[in-house]
């Protein structure tokens, strides 16, 4: 299981929120490329990075920090969501050397357009869901549907979509516990890969997630709890190589 540290872009700073809350950030730098060199340093095999002005303008407006990253770093698996809401947007995205991008409130409102992209950009899409008690929120996570995230994944099993981020929002940078529970659930009935996403504290959520048992659980990314220190990005994913290695032993 990959532990992948998120970089969130707020007007060109290196930011965390609170359950998505735009008033509610924290400021951990103004320099993008130096923030994923650190993670890099410290043994990170992917970036999740988050346009967050864009998933709420509904089109990027953090793209010259994340062709930056991608430019310093052509080697390194980097996913991009936030904004992205046509095929434009992806083919700039690639072309300046991002692995996939992950489609949110489109992914919601208009499901075709995931189809649409997975055959545009085969094996580059990842469709982000954002939850909370299990129904999908969309716009930056200021609505939410009447959808459970379990059906959507389902509707996207046969698309060609690479993975699911699961993300629930009560937990999100509130350094309260990954939902083991409704990711295991995913993971089990949604059909696809799912990188769970919010929540991530210490290696204890770490260990849970893999005591799950769940194959479908292939990642986690983590935040707040890797600028605030709770969690060690080099020796969580030590870690979790360990403890995978053992569940496919056993």
């Amino acid at each position: 299981m990959l532990v992948i540290p998120a970089i969130d872009l707020k007007d060109g700073q290196c930011v965390r929120l609170k359950q998505g809350r735009m008033d509610d950030a924290t400021s951990y730098g103004d320099d993008p490329v130096a923030m994923a060199t650190r993670w890099v340093n410290a043994g990170a095999r992917r970036l999740h990075l988050v346009d967050l002005n864009g998933a709420f303008e509904g089109k990027p407006m953090n793209g010259e920090a994340v062709t930056a990253i991608a430019q310093a770093y052509p080697d390194l698996p980097i996913q991009i969501g936030g904004g992205i809401r046509d095929a434009a947007t992806i083919e700039h995205y690639l072309k300046a050397g991002v692995s996939q991008l992950i489609i949110g409130t489109k992914a919601v409102k208009e499901p075709e357009f995931v189809s649409e992209m997975c055959r545009a950009f085969p094996g580059h899409i990842i469709v982000g869901l954002d939850a909370r008690d299990g129904f999908v929120a969309t716009d930056g996570w200021a609505e939410v549907s009447t959808l459970k995230a379990t059906d959507l994944a389902k509707r996207f099993a046969d698309d060609g979509v690479s993975s699911i981020v699961y993300t629930d929002i009560a937990r999100d940078g509130m350094m309260q516990g990954v939902n083991v529970e409704a990711t295991a659930e995913l993971a089990r009935e949604g059909g696809l890969p799912v990188i769970a996403s919010g929540g991530v504290t210490n290696l204890d959520d770490l260990r849970a997630l893999i005591a799950a048992d769940e194959p479908g659980i292939v990642a986690a990314i983590t935040g707040r709890a890797i600028y605030e220190g709770s969690l060690n990005l080099s020796e969580a994913q030590v870690l979790c190589d360990t403890l995978t290695a053992g569940h496919k032993e056993s």
